[in-house]
Parts: structure tokens; sequence; C-alpha cells
């Protein structure tokens, strides 16, 4: 028998499992503990026929739990297994490892301290495992916990801290560790947790040692590791940064030696967007194209063009095709300044001739507004947060799901994929534009403006004065998008705020009444009022934050967007 951790993904229910093909099993008992916890006792698996994947022989509970976790967007670690070996019983495995596990302490930060004692009396990580009929890495897991402050210790072992967030906080130094004690002591503070506890503890940006193209002996700086997950990123950027360019210029001169004629390494953070290019083989001209992420990420695109320069070659093959040429270059009859001065006359006539002909002109709009040019530049609003919790929100709104259906039948108006992930894609191609106009051409007035009503609003800039003057000469009711959820009330820090909208709510007698309550207990009561739960129901409650003109509850104001309601309120009647 042998111990170690598998994926989620290649595991599954064995036809020898007594209860293979029936329902999902009741995992409601356990499901709690291994979102908190993970899987602690081992699965019971043997090898199956392909080589990739193992059947579970027990443990089919466990690995459902699992997947429900996973279900819900939670992380799971490859999960801990026994797998079995030719001849193996699996009825004496499973007892066996169940009797270890229970001279084994269940919580585990008893765990922690039962593994210290023995590793200070010599017993090396493998006798441990061996013991207890768990895995090493296990027995790692447990020791990482002695690299946290006792405080933080003390609030795992009480369930104040998840899994996750621990695994995450074995990474950071003491002081690290003290600040989040702080943030995580104070009520009226937020201590990161889960992923953003990473990104707060890597200012945002966690360079992971699974993408460095060079040796890691050659980097001479700090490793963090992931003490949990068995995973290492990079303490010291710059040293990786100079090691990573090195490697991806070599990697470039290695492609230009294997007969790639032209190798373009792009600025970091810039995509590949596969649509504004074409598939290009090498003997035909393509290029490579070398993408690196500010995550360090690396990816090398082979065989592509522009698609302006691909039309641009398949012109060139035409006319070498043509009979009535000999397939060498032709010399333009025109001098550059004839052309110039051709170009110069032809679009004077043809932007008077557009005074009277608004409908073409409409139609050019919205295609320069897709497509852009050398004088247009259009992109959508990227809606960016640092909150994860604020991005969930906005996605699963009424407005946003609305917005992607609308999102996707003007891509089918206009012949363009439906799968992109925004109508609007500039990169100043004048052939793209001439495409949408002659696709816009074929469309009714009616549609067209439903074109150009969706395209106004991809590129509406958020937290600008335009959005509130939009908003207020439109008067967009929000009761009809938006309800109020729990990223809305973990936002609120101001107490005295908190009090106005509670007296909004349900009146100066109960705002008086709980004026001493902490913030949290005011929001509590402010959000019983809204769902019905032991007072009165409020229906179609909207906060003034909310409401079109944005209005603050105190004399603090609402920063800017108080200041966007100022500024406008002259110009929108």
């Amino acid at each position: 028998m042998q111990l170690q951790h598998i994926d989620l993904g290649k595991l599954k229910d064995a036809a020898v499992n007594m209860r293979h093909g029936k329902t999902v099993p009741d995992i409601s008992d356990i499901l709690p503990s291994i979102k908190t916890r993970g899987v602690l006792v081992p699965l019971l698996v043997r090898p199956n026929g392909d080589g990739e994947s193992f059947e579970i022989v027990a443990g089919r509970r466990r690995y459902f739990a699992a997947k429900s976790v996973a279900a819900d967007g939670g992380t799971v670690e490859p999960l801990p297994c026994a797998i079995m070996e030719p001849g193996d019983d699996a009825a004496a495995l499973e007892a066996s490892m169940l009797e270890n596990l229970a001279r084994l302490d269940p919580d585990e930060m008893t765990q922690y301290e039962t593994f210290v004692r023995l590793t200070e009396a010599g017993k090396s990580l493998a006798d441990i495992a061996a013991t207890f009929g768990i895995t090493e890495l296990m027995v790692k897991r447990r020791l990482a916990l002695g690299e946290l402050l006792p405080k933080i210790r003390a609030a795992y072992r009480n369930e104040d801290i998840d899994a996750e967030t621990i695994r995450h906080l074995t990474m950071a130094s003491k002081r690290q560790q003290r600040d989040w004690l702080k943030l995580f002591a104070d009520p009226e503070q937020y201590a990161p947790r889960g992923y953003q506890l990473k990104q707060w503890l890597f200012g945002g940006q966690q360079i992971a040692t699974e993408v460095a193209l060079f040796p890691l002996e050659t980097y001479k700086g700090q490793i963090v590791s992931d003490l949990f997950g068995e995973k290492g990123y990079f303490a010291d950027a710059d040293r990786f940064w100079a090691l990573q360019n090195a490697a991806i210029a070599a990697k470039r001169d290695a492609l230009l030696e294997d007969g790639w004629t032209e190798v373009e390494i792009c600025e970091t953070g810039q995509r590949f967007s596969i649509w504004e290019y074409e598939k290009t083989p090498k003997k035909d001209g393509g290029r490579v194209y070398i993408t690196v992420s500010h995550r360090g990420e690396v990816e090398v695109h082979e065989g592509w063009l522009t698609a302006k320069e691909a039309k641009a070659k398949r012109r060139a093959k035409e006319a070498a095709d043509d009979p009535d040429t000999d397939g060498k270059p032709v010399r333009p009859e025109l001098t550059n300044p004839a052309q110039n001065y051709l170009e110069l006359h032809r679009h004077a006539a043809v932007r008077h001739a557009l005074f009277s002909h608004p409908g073409a002109a409409l139609r050019l709009m919205v295609a320069h507004a897709i497509g852009g040019s050398a004088l247009w530049q259009t992109k959508p609003d990227p809606q960016t947060t640092r909150k994860e919790e604020i991005a969930e929100s906005v996605a699963k709104s009424k407005a946003e799901a609305a917005f992607a259906a609308e999102r996707k039948a003007v891509l089918e108006l206009l012949g363009l994929p439906v799968h992109g992930h925004s109508v609007v894609r500039s990169n100043g191609d004048d052939y793209r534009v001439a495409e949408l106009f002659a696709a816009l051409l074929k469309l009714s007035d009616k549609d067209v403006m439903r074109v150009l009503a969706f395209v106004m609003a991809e590129t509406l800039e958020a937290g600008t004065g335009v959005v509130e003057a939009l908003g207020t000469q439109l008067k967009v009711d929000m009761t009809d998008y938006w309800e109020p959820d729990d990223a809305f009330f973990d936002l609120l820090r101001d107490k005295a705020a908190v009090n106005a909208m509670l007296r909004h709510i349900r009146g100066k007698a109960v705002a008086d009444a709980n004026v001493t309550a902490t913030t949290k207990v005011q929001k509590k009561i402010v959000r019983d009022f809204i769902s019905g739960e032991g007072r009165k129901k409020v229906e179609g409650w909207l906060p003034h934050y909310m409401a079109f003109p944005f209005k603050a509850y105190t004399k603090g104001g609402g920063g800017r967007l108080s200041d966007n309601t100022a500024r406008i309120k002259s110009l929108v009647s």
C-alpha cells in the first residue's frame, strides 16, 4: 500500500463499490468539516486500467463532499489516498487505516503538538506518517502550523479561520502575521482571507516558481514556500524578471534559429487576442508572438500574422497568380506625392457628401466605435475592482445578465463570433472598419440604433459624472436591477451613516434607540427589516446610495459619487 495525494479529477467511483451507481450520498454531516479542514481520512483507491486515474474502493462520501466544495467554487487540495496493490485486501486495509487514525487526536492543533514532540524525539516525517497511516504531506501540513503566531493558531483551533486562509498565512512573515492579526481583532476592519489574503501578502503580484523558464538553482533570492500546498513563490521580483527575461530572449533566439523569420516579444501584460490575427504557417511568412503576464507566465504563439497583413499577402498572391502579370511586384504608376494629392481631394469630396447621407454617417460612426482607426480609439469599460466579493456581486446582478444577453444578440447582428468578451474591438484596422460598415449597411435603422446603444453602453466609463447624469436623465429605478447583498453591507463602515440608513428604513425612533449599538448590530437590524426576519418587512426599500441622483447619508458625503452629483446637478433637470 502506498500513501499519496491525488487530484480530484483523477478519482472516480469504482464499480466494485457497493454503492456504485446509486444517487449521490447524503454528505450533510461531513460537508461542513471538509469545507473547513479538507479531507483528513485517506480514501482507499486502486489504479484504473488507463493508468491515469484511480477508482475509489472506500471513501465515496468524502469524495462527493470534496466535489461539492469544488462545485461551489471552493479550493480543493489533492485528496489523501491509500493506493491498493495487487493482492491487497480492501477490508483489511481500511480497518488498518481506521485503527491508526483512531490513535490520532482529531484536533489539528493537538496533532501539530504531537508531531512536534515526535520530531524532537528523533522521528522522521516518514516514521510519523507510517505510525498514523497518513501521508507525509499531511504531517508537513500540521508541522507548518508552527510557523504561525500562537493567537492565529488559537483562532484556527476555534474554527474562526478557514483552512485556505491558514495555508496562506504560513507564507507570511511574523510582521505580516502581526499586521493581519490587528485587522482580524478589529471589528471595524476587514482581515483579508483566502485568495484575497494571498494578494495582500504579495502586493497583488504572486510569481510562482512553476512559471520560471530558467533553472531554479540560478535564482539567488529567497523562495517563499507554501508549506501546505508545497508551492513556491519568488520573494525578489527584480531577480526573477532579470532571469526570466534572459530566458525569454534565449527562447526568441532559438525560434529564429529554427527558421522563423520574425519573433515578436509583446509588452508585459499585453494579451494575444486571437480574433485580431490569422493563422499563417512558417513558410508563408507567419511570425511568432511571445506574451508574458504580470505573474511571469510565458506563452508562445507560433505561426500568426495580423489580419491586415494576412489580407495584404492574399492580395499580393492573387496579383501574382493573375495571368496578366508575370508574378513579379509591379511598381505603382503614381508617385507617393501624387497618391497623397489624390487621397486628400477624394477625402474632401467624400466627407462633404456625408452631410447629405446621415444614415451612412451613423453606420460609419458605429463601425469606427467598434473597430477603431488612427483617429478613433475606443475600449469597453473594464469594470475593475480589487475586491473579489464586489466582482462576484456585479457578475450575479440582473443588469449584468441582461447586458451579456444583449452582447450576444448584437454580435450575431454584426456577424461576429458570439463567444467574444466584448463588441468593441478597436485595433485601428481600416479594413476591419470597412467590413463593419458593410455589415451595418445591411441592417435596418432600428437594428443600427440597437448596436449603437450597446456600443455606447459598453464604452461608458464607470464612476463618472456621465453615468450620474445619464441615470438621472433616464430616471433609472435601481429596484429593477439591484437587491441588497452581503458585499454591500460588508463594505459599509461609517457608523453614523449606518444609523442614518436605519432611520431611513424604519424611522427616527428605531434609529435613536440603537444609536449606541455597534455598526455590525445596526447593519443587522437594517437587514432584518429588508428580509422580515423578526421584524416587519419593508418592501421595495432602496438606500439613498443606489438612487438617482446619488445622495449621501451624512455631511461627510460619498466621496467622488457626491462630487459627480454636484457637478452635473445644474446640467440635468
